[in-house]
């Protein structure tokens, strides 16, 4: 991967729609090199997928919660994450170090959601106890960090 590559991938992640023609412009190739670098970049497992950015408020998602799942001494963490992948509630899973094993992102419609999905979790083999943090407001979420890419 070389600086055109890098300054490539920044531009995807400010606008994951830029035409290839935009992107050109940009880094200042032709688009039908910026097509053949972003697919060996796609091909390579650089660039993993494109999505939409969604307000969870306006499709019913009003309840952002941070949950830190503690472990039981015997829990096997891939087994844990796994259970923690099956709830569609889970929107973000981190192993992190300390005394929690995981965090959690949990998105629900309401806090009556939140209460039962925090049952949900209790209950999964291998976790001991959580600890619950509400979101009140996001400031920002989801930048991407591009100060490796965009000095390249």
């Amino acid at each position: 991967m070389d600086a055109l590559d890098r300054r490539i991938i920044a531009a995807l992640r400010l606008n994951g729609r830029a035409t290839y023609a935009e992107l050109g412009r940009t880094v200042g190739l032709s688009a039908s090199s910026v097509h053949e670098r972003v697919g060996k970049l796609e091909a390579a497992g650089v660039i993993t997928g494109y999505h939409a950015v969604v307000d969870p408020s306006t499709v019913g998602l009003g309840v952002t919660a941070l949950v830190g799942i503690h472990p039981t001494d015997t829990a096997e963490s891939e087994e844990v994450a796994d259970a923690l992948a099956d709830l569609p509630e889970v929107e973000s899973c981190y192993a992190v170090a300390g005394d929690e094993a995981f965090v959690v992102k949990v998105r629900v419609a309401t806090v009556d959601e939140l209460e039962q999905t925090l049952g949900r979790l209790r209950r999964i083999t291998g976790v001991a106890r959580t600890r619950t943090t509400v979101v009140l407001s996001t400031r920002f979420e989801g930048r991407p960090n591009n100060r490796e890419l965009d000095g390249a």
